[in-house]
């Protein structure tokens, strides 16, 4: 009976966890730099799919691989010696060449979430995660072509560690540190306007503002808070136990990395007439509920002094 269940039909390996989401290749580890996305409920294999094809053809081009060329060039010579069908034994020993050539290692890798709607999508050196998000939403800000389906928001992070203090404040310094590098290397350091831009997902242990204090601590003294006009975004993403950060530019102007939005602002601009996106929206609706708001107290007051003078 033993043997009969161990059949080849019973060990056929599943290719995705019981929760459906999961497959069972993705690292089990979120770690290092990389990108967060979030996306269309229920579609999450699918954008992982297409995040794969988007990063490596962005990433081909911003930092080509050695020896790409050079594969090229076998495969065209191959292809002239096809016609030649009597050098059989040359054609072969192509082939066997081509089967031991080194595999390129992948620069990608999908990590475990086991939550809907958000991925997150390690990268490896050279790999900058935040140039490879900035060429994206340039791209698609003046094109309006989003280069996939169920994508929303794209989040990069140069780098992540345990969500607590003591590790906040050293990723912290070392993100810190190599933006101010960039800043050196341009000219001499000027004042800058900050904010920091924290989102916070499945996890209770650090408070909002004990994470933001924290930020604030390691900001150099020409960096000053600023959250009507910021021209820095320091970006913090806490997820579960892991907690990742970068400094950006023009997060209000890419409308907060959302690749929806940017294709939706370039091919329906009537709908950006008002303002520049969904931020801007939000700020006019808070004005809006403001002014709604005065003038339900307002008229709450007049009814009262009507009554007592009556």
């Amino acid at each position: 009976m033993t043997e009969a269940r161990s059949g080849p039909s019973n060990v056929r390996k599943r290719k995705y966890k019981s929760d459906g989401v999961s497959p069972t290749w993705a690292k089990r580890t979120i770690e290092g730099a990389g990108i967060w996305a979030t996306c269309v409920k229920g579609k999450e294999k699918g954008t992982v799919g297409e995040l794969y094809d988007l990063f490596e053809s962005l990433a081909a081009d911003m930092w080509p691989v050695e020896g790409a060329d050079s594969t090229v060039n076998d495969h065209s010579n191959g292809s002239d010696a096809d016609g030649d069908e009597d050098d059989v034994e040359a054609q072969i020993a192509k082939e066997v060449a081509a089967i031991k050539r080194p595999k390129v290692e992948k620069r990608f890798a999908n990590c475990l979430t086991n939550t809907q709607c958000v991925i997150f999508m390690s990268c490896k050196p050279p790999i900058d995660p935040v140039k490879l998000v900035m060429k994206h939403v340039e791209s698609v800000q003046s094109t309006g072509v989003t280069r996939t389906k169920y994508t929303h928001r794209l989040t990069p992070v140069s780098g992540s560690c345990v969500a607590n203090i003591p590790e906040l404040h050293s990723l912290c310094r070392r993100t810190i540190e190599a933006f101010s590098a960039q800043e050196k290397s341009e000219g001499s350091p000027v004042t800058r306007k900050y904010k920091v831009e924290l989102r916070v997902r499945n996890h209770n242990t650090l408070t909002r503002m004990e994470i933001i204090q924290e930020v604030a601590k390691c900001m150099p003294e020409n960096y000053v808070v600023d959250l009507d006009n910021p021209e820095v975004f320091v970006l913090v993403e806490v997820f579960k136990s892991i907690c990742g950060m970068s400094i950006v530019e023009d997060y209000y102007r890419f409308q907060k990395f959302n690749v929806m939005e940017l294709a939706n602002a370039h091919n329906e601009p009537e709908r950006f007439e008002k303002g520049a996106g969904r931020v801007q929206d939000k700020m006019q609706k808070d004005v809006g509920t403001v002014e709604i708001a005065g003038d339900i107290v307002s008229t709450a007051a007049n009814l009262l002094y009507s009554k007592k003078a009556a």
